[in-house]
């Protein structure tokens, strides 16, 4: 199984790896130069913060082998796929209750900030061939795909 991991110490806080998100989930045409950043309907579902050490943290979904937020969805609208390890979301049937929100250990998950009716999260790019954008994207190398074993 793939995984998106992360190493801390490089991250410079570009943010290049929530513009390349950004881009690769917009609903219109272009490219990257044309990508309106302030259009709420262009959200990231990644985020960069800043830790009390004043280092930068990138924060990732992590398709967690156990994911409290699969456990918490009343809808079925999230699952975990077997073969690739990924937490799956349907927006069809999800209900919006948001409970997956709310049990998310790492607060990666969000209400969509344009309608609050899905939630924004981690895809892995799955439609893209060449992988996550935010990977290929990052400058620094902070953020790679990884082979994990399954547990």
């Amino acid at each position: 199984m793939k995984r998106i991991m992360i190493e801390i110490d490089k991250c410079d806080g570009c943010k290049n790896c929530s513009a390349a998100c950004m881009q690769a989930h917009r609903e219109d045409e272009g490219d990257i130069y044309t990508l309106d950043l302030r259009d709420i309907k262009n959200e990231s579902r990644n985020y960069i913060l800043k830790d009390g050490a004043g280092r930068y943290v990138p924060i990732f979904c992590r398709h967690c082998e156990e994911p409290d937020c699969v456990m918490s969805c009343m809808s079925g609208a999230l699952t975990k796929d077997a073969v690739t390890g990924l937490v799956l979301y349907d927006k069809e049937k999800c209900g919006t209750c948001f409970m997956c929100v709310m049990n998310c250990s790492f607060g990666v998950l969000k209400p969509d900030r344009a309608e609050r009716n899905k939630v924004i999260k981690c895809d892995f790019c799955k439609d893209d061939e060449l992988g996550p954008n935010c990977v290929r994207m990052c400058p620094k190398k902070a953020i790679r795909v990884e082979e994990v074993k399954a547990q």
